[in-house]
């Protein structure tokens, strides 16, 4: 036996029955008795699922991470945990984030591992992964399957999710009849992996590799790409490393590498989804983010990234640019440099020289393509604990805007009225959806990109500004305020907006203010019934009673440490 300690000789070793009846069910897999010789146990948390397209690779990545651990002397053992689809989860898989969040914990825990290596996708995977190891601290690294290829269809260059809601437009309008409509079905998603744009999982998987939870690199290979299964190999490799140098994600994931996040998250032009989910990986750490702290690096940090949706290109091209790497060096000036990463390097060290092939979709650091970063966040009275907005995204002529308010009380609601001919709405109207947050949805489902009304776009109106308390897709786009805190099923003001109420909309300095007198507010809100809950057992039951706000992560208040100070 070496001198350091490995976690798993308590399972192994222990001066009892069990330990004997554990060594001799692992060798009935086929095993070795020299498996159990000081070799560090490595478990690989594997999030393949069939109902959930972006990860359907995975089980090929998890042998390749496998070839690494065995090369550098480990033991590789592949354990499943919950898999969470977006498209394939009603009503909305965020509701299911804690769940996977604490089954990944609670593997962790009970299993004898020494390290995990992550694999992970889809939007929820990454950030919930990230949660469970945070919990646990044992050596951990994130291997992410990557984007999927580029879609093409009638010589258009698709993105999922982004292109295909403005053709789903068309399509509404009669302007894309059933058959190119049910060609465009079998062409959109043409190999594994997540959406191609800087949606959601995109994000994610770039601010892992920001926060240095994975090789340098690693977020941007597409999928089918063979340097997939290379850099997963070299993890394999890595994640043994790491156990015998005790390199913990608290030692990588600190409140620098945090700041690290937002700024790259910033420059990336990237989900609005990111906010909520640095906030609760972050609090497992016992660190707190405030929404104030992203604001305040928007404001310094340009975009850099012309990515879609907010703009023109894709992954892959984003790929073949540099990738993350090329914006890491671009950024280096704005980034706490000294951080630590999974590599056992800086992030200095790792992307000091990292070179970009394509000016146009990776920008410099002095031209970028806006001077702020793609999130605001803002603040009045109709959301007193924030709300964000992509601003990259949305219509520029509308950041400034004051309209009077259309409401609609639930989802149900706006699906039912939305595409009605008679739907008093025009140009400057804003769209208001109410009880579509963590409580209210629940869950809080991705319907803040309420559908543009029918009429409006009969006339060629093509935006207008919608507000919820709802997530978006990273996929989406339109000046679209999200997040509303508190949410309008708990007593938010925002569950004081009735139609024709004028609202005020001030990106640039940060206002969304619902312009009614304050005594009416109140009495409105004093009359305020909250909805019946959506669940009176079982987890959803569970999610209800201790889910946070959006502002504060969504995570559940039992599963978050003290915070440490600023």
């Amino acid at each position: 036996m070496s001198q350091r300690r490995l976690r798993s000789r308590d399972w192994f070793f222990e001066k009892e029955y069990y330990a004997f009846a554990r060594r001799a069910y692992l060798r009935s897999e086929g095993f070795n008795a020299d498996i159990f010789e000081d070799k560090p146990i490595i478990g690989i948390a594997n999030s393949w699922s069939e109902l959930n397209h972006c990860n359907r690779h995975l089980r090929e990545v998890a042998e390749a991470v496998k070839r690494g651990v065995w090369k550098a002397g480990g033991v590789p053992l592949e354990f499943p945990t919950i898999s969470l689809g977006e498209p394939f989860i009603k009503p909305t898989s965020m509701l299911l984030r804690n769940l996977m969040a604490m089954d990944v914990e609670e593997c962790i825990r009970a299993y004898p591992l020494d390290g995990v290596v992550l694999l992970c996708g889809c939007d929820k995977t990454t950030p919930a992964q990230l949660m469970g190891a945070a919990s646990v601290d044992v050596p951990a690294i994130v291997v992410p399957g990557g984007p999927a290829l580029a879609s093409h269809w009638k010589n258009q260059k698709l993105g999922s999710g982004t292109d295909t809601r403005k053709l789903y437009d068309l399509h509404r309008m009669g302007r894309i009849t059933e058959e190119e409509w049910c060609e465009l079905e079998g062409a959109v998603a043409r190999s594994a992996g997540h959406c191609m744009v800087m949606g959601t999982a995109s994000t994610m998987t770039s601010l892992a590799e920001a926060l240095g939870m994975t090789l340098p690199g690693a977020a941007s290979i597409p999928a089918p790409d063979s340097r997939r299964l290379a850099i997963a190999e070299r993890s394999g490799v890595r994640i043994v490393e790491m156990v015998n140098e005790e390199l913990r994600p608290s030692r990588i994931m600190s409140r620098a590498a945090f700041e690290n996040a937002m700024i790259t998250l910033m420059a990336l032009g990237g989900s609005t989804n990111a906010v909520i989910h640095l906030v609760a990986i972050a609090g497992r750490l016992g660190i707190q983010l405030k929404l104030e702290e992203f604001d305040r690096i928007s404001r310094r940090t340009p975009w850099l990234a012309n990515i879609k949706p907010s703009g023109e290109f894709l992954m892959e091209d984003f790929f073949y640019a540099g990738g993350l790497p090329a914006l890491m060096k671009e950024i280096l000036p704005l980034l706490n440099g000294d951080c630590l990463t999974a590599n056992g390097k800086t992030i200095a060290e790792n992307y000091a020289t990292a070179p970009c092939y394509n000016r146009d979709v990776i920008r410099p650091l002095e031209a970028p393509l806006a001077s702020e970063g793609g999130i605001a966040v803002l603040y009045g009275n109709l959301c007193p604990r924030g709300a964000v907005i992509k601003q990259t995204a949305a219509s520029p002529h509308l950041l400034r805007h004051r309209g009077r308010a259309f409401v609609f009380e639930r989802y149900e609601q706006m699906k039912e009225l939305i595409d009605r001919d008679d739907l008093p709405v025009e140009e400057n109207t804003i769209l208001v959806m109410k009880n579509c947050g963590p409580i209210g949805g629940p869950g809080f489902p991705e319907w803040g990109h309420i559908p543009m009304p029918k009429v409006l776009l009969e006339r060629g109106v093509q935006d207008v500004v919608r507000i919820s308390d709802a997530r978006m897709s990273g996929t989406s786009f339109g000046t679209v305020v999200l997040h509303v805190a508190p949410e309008s099923a708990v007593g938010g003001p925002l569950a004081a907006v009735e139609t024709g109420d004028e609202i005020l909309l001030d990106v640039p300095n940060r206002k969304l203010e619902l312009l009614v007198a304050p005594e009416e507010i109140e009495r409105r809100l004093a009359a305020f019934t909250p909805p019946a809950p959506h669940y009176r057992r079982g987890y959803g039951k569970l999610f209800l009673d201790h889910v946070t706000q959006a502002d504060e992560g969504c995570d559940f208040d039992f599963l978050r440490p003290a915070p440490t100070p600023a």
